[in-house]
Order: structure tokens, then sequence, then C-alpha cells
């Protein structure tokens, strides 16, 4: 080890090898950039002779596939083109089994990481862009597909950073897969003696003032080929249930719209006395 510590700090040779080692990552920096541009132009390409791109998660994981493979390669050329590296390096590989042993079984994660990035840019559950939900809590836009992870920017403009072998694994809800028209729908409930009539009126009113709703495409949901279907779903001891099926060509304004639509139907249920429900307590003698 003395040895090792004496050839890297003299000065002649530690110049030559550092020379060398940025010799190395700047030809390495090249030819990845290189690589990735020919990729590039490849897709694109290709995808002038297609009606819909979906190469925007192909193009990202081959890029970031092309960086670490080609820094992986630098790595390896240092290691084993210089001397004083190569010989530490034979020392430590040839009696570590243990050690080897170790990281072999670390590296079980990143290859079932690696694996299943793969899976998902081949056969595209979801892809950069992409709209999509897991649970409640996580839910957002596709913005990455790396190596390891998939990282989705949720509506609070955060960073869920999910490896890709927990993601693939997953029941995903994608609301943009085939195409981005949405059915949302908005309940109301409504006092039990209120005007049912009037109050589908208003709530279909308030749907006719938004942004992004367009009329029902598909007949199979609804025979209504309106864009305002409210229904009566049901009703106990103190309220309606209303429903209004609204079809929107853009799932990513559905909560906003959502909100407009509770926020003006309550208001005009207020001024034209529509009944709300009444809390009901029972009381025990």
């Amino acid at each position: 080890m003395k040895d090792f510590f004496d050839n890297l700090f003299d000065l002649d040779q530690f110049w030559n090898i550092s020379l060398y080692i940025i010799g190395i990552v700047f030809v390495a920096w090249i030819v990845s950039r290189i690589v990735r541009f020919i990729i590039r132009k490849i897709i694109s390409k290709r995808n002038q002779t297609r009606k819909r791109d979906y190469s925007t998660t192909s193009l990202k994981f081959l890029m970031n596939s092309v960086k670490f493979f080609a820094g992986v390669i630098g790595i390896l050329i240092i290691i084993f083109t210089i001397p004083i590296f190569r010989a530490k390096a034979a020392f430590i590989f040839s009696g570590a089994g243990i050690l080897a042993a170790i990281i072999g079984f670390a590296a079980q994660a990143a290859i079932s990481n690696l694996i299943a990035g793969a899976f998902i840019v081949i056969f595209k559950p979801f892809r950069v862009g992409d709209f999509i939900r897991l649970d409640n809590l996580r839910v957002g836009i596709v913005e990455d597909i790396t190596l390891r992870h998939t990282v989705i920017n949720n509506f609070e403009n955060k960073r869920l950073i999910i490896p890709n072998s927990v993601i693939s694994t997953e029941s995903v809800l994608n609301h943009t897969i085939e195409d981005h028209k949405v059915l949302s729908f908005n309940d109301f409930n409504i006092g039990l003696y209120a005007d049912v009539d009037l109050a589908r009126k208003i709530i279909q009113e308030e749907i006719q003032k938004l942004n992004y709703i367009i009329d029902n495409p598909d007949s199979k949901i609804s025979k209504n080929k309106n864009n305002s279907d409210v229904r009566f779903i049901s009703s106990d001891d103190n309220k309606v249930l209303l429903r209004a099926y609204v079809w929107m060509n853009e799932p990513f304004e559905e909560y906003r719209n959502r909100a407009i639509l509770f926020e003006k139907v309550h208001k005009r249920f207020t001024t034209e006395g529509i009944e709300l429900p009444k809390s009901m307590h029972k009381i025990y003698k």
C-alpha cells in the first residue's frame, strides 16, 4: 500500500495519470454525446412516419442508458489500463470473495430496477408525459424514466421517485394511455324534499360554462349524447344524491373543473332556494 501511495504522489507520474484520466473522461463524454445524437436523429426520422409519437419515453431511457454505460466503460478503462490501479484492482478482486458476494447481493436491486425499466420502455404501461395514478397520494405526470427509477411530478410540483422494480409491480391507472378524454363523476347532495328538476337544471347550466367539456363520445356509457347528463342516484332519510357525468378532453383540468363546478352549483343552490341536506341527530332517553 505504501508503494501505491508513493507512486501515486510522484509528481511526474501523478500528472501523467491525471491527464490520462481527464482524456478518458473527455473521450467517454464525446462518445456519449455522439451516440445520443445519432439515436435522437434515428428516432426523429421514425416519428415522421407515425401518426402518434411514442418515442419520448424510449428516447429518455436510451439517453440515460448511454450516459450510464459510457461512464461505466470509462471507469473500467481507467482501472485496467493504469498499472497502479490495475494491480490494486486485481488484488482486491482476487482475494475478496466475501466482498464480491456482498456486492452481488447489493446489486440485485439495481439489476432488478434496470430490467423493470427496460420492460416499462418496451411494453409502455405508461410513457413520459402520461397522467397516472398509483393511489390517492401517488398521482401525477410521468417526468422521466431512468435506469433505476421513475420520476412523477405531482400536483404540488413535488417529484415522486419510485424504483422501477416497485412501480412495475403496482396497478397503475393511466388517464392518457389511449386518449385524453375522461369522464368525471360529480356528486351533489340536496335535501330530501328539494326540487330535483330545478337542481338538475342548475347543474346542467353550470356544466355548460366549464372549459374543456365535450359531447359524450361513448354511447355505451350513456345514451345521453350531450355533456350534461345528471342522474338521480339514491336517497336516504335526509338527502338525495344527484350525479353529473361530465366528459372532458383534458384530464389535467378535471380537478380544477370539479372545484369550479361545486362552487358555482353551491352558490346557485343557495340563491335559488334548493334545500340542502340537514344534519340529523338521534336523541336517546
